[in-house]
Order: C-alpha cells, then structure tokens, then sequence
C-alpha cells in the first residue's frame, strides 16, 4: 500500500500580555518540529487602553496573514498574588481570540503547569528548564528572547504533541 504524505501542520503558540505578548510558530510535518519564528508584540504603557488593545489586535492579524497558521495554542490565564493584572489580560486575550476566530483558526487553550510539562516532562519545571528545552527541542543556537516568545513556542510545541494530533 502506498503511504500518503499528511500535510503539515503550521501552529502558533501565544502568551498573552497587555504589555507584551508573546507569539513562537513551528511546523510540525512527519513526525518532526521545525522552528518557523517567535517575537513579541509590545503596546506603549501610557497609551489609551482600546489603543493598546486595538496594536495587538491588528498585531496578531498581521502575523496570521503572514504566516497562515492551520491551529493555535492560547495560554490561559493564570494570575497568583497579582490579581489586579489579570483584567488587562484577560482583555487582551479576548482581542488575540477574535483575531484567530475571524481566521477560523482551531484554538487549544494550554494552563501553564501544562506547557511545562508538555515540554520538560515536569510540571512544576521552572522558566530556564522551558527555556531550555525549547531550545533544544527546536534545534536553537540559543534560548530564545524575551521570555514571552519562549513562552509561546512552548505553547506550540506542546499543542504539536496533543490536542490536534501528535507531529
């Protein structure tokens, strides 16, 4: 019998933030990951709100039509002692949200202890063991910067292996 190729998958991995959210895309395609990019988007502290909101959304638009993700993977939401910062997040991922809706885009929605886990195998892992294995999971010469894109990668990694399918 002749083995049909299955078309690779394309995903995004977002860590939203008001002030900075973090996005990373691999392919994933027989099996293996392939690094694609990562970068985050930054909103101007002091500028309206909407305004603020409004840069992700058209932000994230952008990056989708570039890079015509097939599925995504959303952290949620988690706030621990700072309670007061969960709104603008939450906020923010309502816009990130619309934006991959309007796409019809698949969305997975990852908790932290489950990205960690995803990607380390350890759920408490802390954020230089994400960090870590992102790098080497991707084949990286380097951890990638800043912190929120490592984030998403990991998010992308870890939808890669469930959710959706197993690359």
């Amino acid at each position: 019998m002749k083995r049909v190729k299955t078309p690779s998958r394309r995903i995004i991995g977002i860590d939203p933030g008001l002030a900075s959210t973090g996005w990373g895309i691999v392919d994933c395609a027989g099996g293996k990951l392939r690094y694609v990019g990562h970068g985050s988007i930054t909103t101007v502290t002091g500028r309206p709100h909407a305004e603020r909101l409004l840069s992700i959304l058209e932000s994230v638009s952008s990056l989708l039509d570039t890079y015509s993700p097939t599925e995504s993977a959303v952290e949620i939401l988690f706030f621990g002692k700072n309670v007061s910062s969960a709104i603008p997040v939450a906020e923010a991922r309502g816009v990130i949200f619309a934006a991959l809706a309007e796409r019809g885009l698949p969305v997975l929605e990852l908790r932290p202890n489950a990205i960690k886990q995803g990607v380390t195998g350890v759920a408490r892992a802390d954020k230089k063991q994400v960090q870590e294995m992102v790098k080497i999971i991707l084949g990286l010469e380097k951890i990638p910067t800043p912190d929120h894109a490592s984030d998403a990668l990991a998010a992308a990694i870890c939808a890669a292996n469930s959710g959706f399918g197993i690359c």
